[in-house]
């Protein structure tokens, strides 16, 4: 049994990129999803699709590569299930000085920090990417 699945989902993309791999699969769930939304929507990868494998389904994420090495440089997991970081509005991280961004769930959704705080909404930080 998993006790973290989206420390899982960063795992296997942190080891993919690091074996320069071009996809990852892993199991899908609607949070899965819309973070590779986000990591779509901030050029951190190319493309991510949902296939059905006749049980529960995939979530297949395509890599995204410049000069050979990955663009994604380092992935962490913030908030855990042992230990809940939460944050209003103003105590949001700005990561790398606004280089790479941080995955917040929010109650309007999963969104980027910088989305956030343009709705001006806090809440659990999810994970940190640049």
């Amino acid at each position: 049994m998993m006790t973290d699945p989206i420390a899982d989902m960063l795992t296997r993309i942190r080891n993919a990129g690091h074996a320069r791999q071009r996809r990852v699969d892993m199991p899908v769930s609607k949070l899965k999803t819309e973070i590779a939304r986000i990591l779509k929507e901030n050029h951190f990868i190319h493309d991510y699709k949902v296939l059905d494998d006749g049980r529960h389904g995939v979530l297949r994420i395509y890599l995204k590569y410049y000069q050979e090495r990955p663009v994604i440089r380092n992935l962490q997991r913030v908030s855990k299930p042992g230990r809940r970081r939460y944050a209003g509005v103003k105590e949001l991280p700005r990561v790398r000085n606004g280089l790479g961004m941080a995955i917040v769930s929010t109650s309007q959704g999963v969104m980027s920090d910088r989305d956030a705080r343009a709705k001006n909404v806090g809440g659990e930080i999810l994970a940190v990417v640049w």
